[in-house]
């Protein structure tokens, strides 16, 4: 006899009925965070596209008073600090996570480096903007472009070896087996078979990382700080996007509030642009 027919038909309204007003509430949760969204986004797009011109990629950000003036410096500043962020991060991120992955089981050093991945993931970037302060920046007595990668790379390095390590361990352990049955050496299996195997997850942790970094501005204010003119010296003073909008917005003259609702709109699509090729090439990795 099924036991189903014996429960009262009021306890199946009152679920139906519970079921219904938690589906509501969820959706209309949704809906107000919908609206905020979307409500940001209009205004920057609105603002943002009125400011794109040709003369925002080709001039330089102007002195105060001055008219027009573009984002040429600012945003080869930007490139230059998330490039040599990349080179940074990327293979201290991937050969820590392949460490915790393949080598880490019982290892304090392993439980170590977990303990402090999980701590700077949580760390707001203002205090490592700090941290680089103190021991970069103070030490040499001046603002540089060095330390703005410094502080980027602290950032950007905990979330590849996460993504890197929780990747490497979803690799099914029978090719691992297979490798060593074939008399493979275990760090060979590692790099050419394991990270082989996960290469498409590893690189969508990467491009989270850089899509975190590219709109950070606490870490940049205190050590690559900020240049008027155009300049890839990295060890002086960088112009880059996040700053740029940081001092513009706050200012007094009308070009540049243009000039920084120009630079949120090219962040927001390079960030946008990360996310959804991330979300594309793990989508790959998984359909594959």
């Amino acid at each position: 006899m099924n036991n189903t027919s014996n429960i009262d038909p009021a306890v199946f309204a009152r679920r139906k009925r519970a079921n219904k007003i938690g589906l509501a509430l969820s959706m209309g949760a949704m809906g107000l965070g919908m609206i905020f969204l979307l409500w940001i986004l209009s205004v920057l797009i609105f603002k943002g596209f009125a400011a794109l011109d040709i003369t925002l990629f080709t001039q330089s950000t102007p002195a105060p008073g001055s008219e027009g003036g573009g984002l040429s410096n600012a945003i080869v500043g930007s490139l230059m600090l998330v490039g040599c962020c990349t080179l940074i991060s990327t293979p201290i991120g991937v050969l820590a996570g392949l460490y915790l992955s393949e080598y880490g089981d019982r290892s304090r050093i392993a439980a170590i480096t977990r303990f402090v991945t999980d701590i700077m993931l949580s760390a707001p970037s203002i205090v490592i903007g700090l941290f680089v302060y103190a021991f970069v920046v103070a030490q040499v007595r001046h603002f540089s472009g060095w330390a703005g990668t410094i502080a980027l790379a602290l950032i950007a390095i905990p979330v590849v070896v996460r993504t890197t390590e929780n990747m490497l361990r979803l690799v099914p352990g029978s090719l691992r087996e297979a490798a060593y049955a074939l008399g493979t050496p275990k760090w060979k299996v590692a790099f050419m078979i394991t990270l082989r195997a996960a290469q498409s997850g590893v690189m969508t942790g990467i491009l989270l990382a850089l899509a975190r970094v590219s709109g950070e501005t606490a870490p940049l204010l205190f050590t690559a700080l900020n240049n008027q003119f155009f300049s890839t010296n990295m060890n002086a003073p960088m112009a880059n996007l996040p700053v740029v909008i940081f001092q513009f917005a706050m200012s007094p003259y009308d070009n540049w509030v243009d000039l920084a609702w120009g630079g949120a709109l090219l962040i927001t699509f390079a960030v946008l642009g990360l996310n959804i090729l991330a979300r594309v090439v793990f989508r790959e990795k998984v359909q594959g």
